[in-house]
């Protein structure tokens, strides 16, 4: 049995389905709230759906079975601005289940960022040394909530202190796929596209601001859903040595490529604008990410990651224009 914490958001949601479709029995803990999130769990038979509220009592009654914590739970949005929230949400918690974990012997995998990253100027090397680390600079409260959780790990396991027996901390890259209809604004450009091009027939994205870029030539590693559910559940299960690393496709690709995909998976010729970049992102906008995937080959990692073109016609065949499009 495992606990997903966020098991009825974007990636969280993926995680549970993954677990029960290796046969694994999982307890989902998350806000469902009044919109899309229900349907992300609505094919799922977990053991139980509760409130994180209730995650005392959850440990409390769930813990001597569980076999893994996969905490995906977290307040995302990157243009969030309340810094208590993002302290209470995204690191206390996280704190609160490693040692939970650590004390009873229970694996434990979460959600790091590549926003941990910053601009990128240090570049996307996974290596999870204090040194290295302490270097990095977010540019965003939700980018720094993830790095200080991956820094105060890491100084627990330098000190010597309770560590879980098995641990992951993910840095997840531009994610795309089924199931994130409920993130409004912080949805993934695949499925905006797709949107925009049912009802107008063409697209337009942001001017490039930096003189190295063209327009549309932002570079981003977007990586498919399923491979990142795929990760998270190897972690639990099969990873030998702890750390935390990188989850994307390991190729960047550009705005221009990714639009161009969802117009040929919709049968349509490419009809792209651009418009300025709105001022609130100039100075926190990356214009090129792609993860240093050799680390987690080398620990054995067995998941291949799906090319770009590949995932896109998944998405918009199987799901974007169906009328159930949640796995």
């Amino acid at each position: 049995m495992f606990l997903v914490t966020g098991g009825a958001g974007f990636i969280g949601s993926q995680i549970a389905a993954e677990l029960e479709q290796q046969g694994e029995e999982v307890i989902i803990l998350d806000w469902l709230g009044h919109e899309y999130k229900w349907r992300n769990i609505a094919k799922r038979v977990p053991v139980d759906i509760r409130p994180p509220e209730d995650l005392d009592t959850v440990l409390a009654t769930y813990g001597p079975a569980l076999k893994g914590v996969i905490h995906m739970g977290a307040i995302s949005a990157t243009t969030e601005r309340d810094g208590d929230l993002i302290v209470r949400s995204n690191f206390r918690l996280s704190c609160d289940l490693w040692t939970w974990c650590a004390h009873h012997d229970v694996p434990f995998v979460y959600a790091s960022s590549a926003a941990t990253y910053g601009d990128g100027h240090l570049g996307f090397a996974d290596d999870d040394d204090l040194v290295s680390m302490s270097k990095l600079r977010p540019l965003n409260a939700y980018g720094w909530s993830k790095w200080v959780f991956d820094c105060w790990a890491r100084k627990q396991v330098d000190a010597g202190k309770a560590q879980p027996p098995r641990w992951a901390g993910l840095k997840f890259f531009n994610v795309y796929g089924p199931n994130e209809q409920h993130k409004g604004s912080m949805r993934s450009v695949a499925i905006q596209v797709f949107e925009q091009v049912r009802e107008t027939g063409a697209m337009r994205l942001f001017a490039s601001d930096h003189p190295d870029y063209e327009d549309g030539g932002q570079l981003r590693d977007f990586v498919w859903v399923e491979d990142c559910a795929r990760i998270a559940h190897w972690c639990a299960t099969g990873l030998q040595q702890s750390g935390i690393y990188n989850v994307g496709s390991g190729t960047a690709r550009s705005f221009k490529d990714l639009t161009e995909a969802v117009f040929h998976a919709m049968g349509h010729t490419p009809q792209i604008s651009y418009f300025d970049m709105p001022e609130h992102l100039k100075g926190q906008y990356q214009y090129f990410t792609q993860a240093r995937m050799d680390r987690l080959r080398d620990v054995g990692c067995p998941v291949q990651m799906t090319p770009l073109e590949q995932g896109v016609d998944r998405y918009v065949r199987d799901f974007l224009s169906t009328p159930d499009g949640f796995r």
